[in-house]
């Protein structure tokens, strides 16, 4: 099986790039922009394997596209490549509307014509996975879960912008036949995560001895999944999810945000204890919360796990550790990226005063 998978230079899509490269009957093209968040250092554990090629594109160029089809002939697509930080969308969204929305338009129309001329068998394969976030749906009270069948009502540019792609995924299958399944998934962590992200920026943050910004009092609630339980979930999709489908993917770990930070800080003083003998959790302050704060995700992951059989496989707690272990054993890694793209300043206040700050 060859798969198209776009932007698998960033912190998913690389996670899916290892994944499937190391599976002997798998090959895989990934197509990247490599914008600040895309690193190819992410793949290099893989980078050497006869089964990856990498082609440098912009998945709004048509004939960028149309040329990786007609060469790489791929059995499937794996459609990740998108800006995803609300904080960076907040700040200005015309990037998140040309890459989420032009840029899926671009590829199902792509997909289209390559999918209509391959041959009845082939034809039948083919599949357009289509990655989407839980964003879409907007935001929840104190109970409850996003299920399929919830009404989108994205609260931010960034939510906005992958609901309008999730549409046209959607008219895709039903007006043109392509067959195409998409997946909402919750918020995801673990290695190679990029450092604007709430766990990474807090670990970096704190082992560079600097302050630890929560917004508001931290009591927005997030479900966590650990990115590779999204991968197994994704490839189970692939393989067997019904064209026309949508799938949620959760990790059914709902914590506060001030929760998760304070977990981090109990493992950093147990694995990095800061030098001056205090606990990281004095580094904790409460900053101006983000401009229209989705108060609380949940993820029914119900169909998916009855369907196809997926369940995550990480505990929070250990998926956490796992992931700051992973960190304090590549600081090589982070640092590059931090005297690169990003610095650890904060994103998403508009035209507000901006100081250091947090996903």
């Amino acid at each position: 099986m060859k798969l198209l998978v776009t932007g698998g230079a960033g912190f998913i899509g690389s996670a899916v790039v290892r994944h499937f490269v190391a599976q002997d009957d798998v090959e895989v093209v990934n197509v990247d922009k490599l914008t600040y968040a895309g690193n190819l250092e992410s793949l290099e554990p893989v980078a050497h394997l006869r089964g990856y090629s990498f082609v440098q594109a912009d998945i709004c160029n048509t004939p960028a596209m149309q040329r990786v089809f007609r060469q790489h002939r791929p059995d499937a697509v794996l459609h990740l490549a998108a800006e995803t930080h609300v904080d960076r969308s907040i700040d200005g969204a015309a990037d998140f509307l040309h890459t989420n929305v032009q840029g899926t338009h671009v590829l199902l129309d792509t997909a289209r014509a390559y999918w209509s001329e391959l041959e009845e068998a082939q034809r039948k394969a083919f599949r357009f996975l289509h990655v989407s976030t839980d964003e879409v749906y907007g935001a929840l009270g104190d109970d409850g879960a996003f299920t399929e069948g919830t009404a989108f009502a994205p609260n931010s540019p960034y939510a906005a912008s992958k609901a309008a792609a999730d549409h046209l995924v959607r008219a895709w299958h039903r007006t043109y036949g392509l067959p195409t399944v998409i997946t909402n998934c919750s918020n995801n962590y673990g290695p190679y995560q990029f450092p604007e992200k709430l766990i990474p920026l807090m670990i970096i943050s704190a082992l560079e001895g600097r302050d630890l910004p929560v917004y508001g009092q931290g009591r927005n609630v997030r479900d966590w999944l650990y990115v590779d339980d999204h991968v197994e979930a994704l490839e189970r999709v692939l393989l067997a999810g019904r064209p026309g489908e949508t799938y949620n993917i959760g990790g059914d770990a709902e914590r506060r945000n001030l929760e998760v930070v304070q977990g981090l800080c109990r493992l950093l003083d147990e694995l990095a204890p800061d030098t001056s003998g205090q606990s990281h959790a004095e580094r904790i302050r409460f900053v101006t919360d983000r401009p229209g704060h989705d108060f609380r995700y949940a993820v029914d992951a119900g169909k998916l796990q009855s369907e196809l059989g997926w369940r995550p496989r990480h505990d929070f707690e250990d998926g956490l550790r796992s992931t700051l272990a992973w960190y304090l054993e590549n600081r090589d890694w982070w640092e590059r990226v931090r005297d690169g793209s990003y610095q650890g300043e904060r994103l998403g206040m508009g035209n507000m005063e901006r100081t250091a700050g947090m996903q």
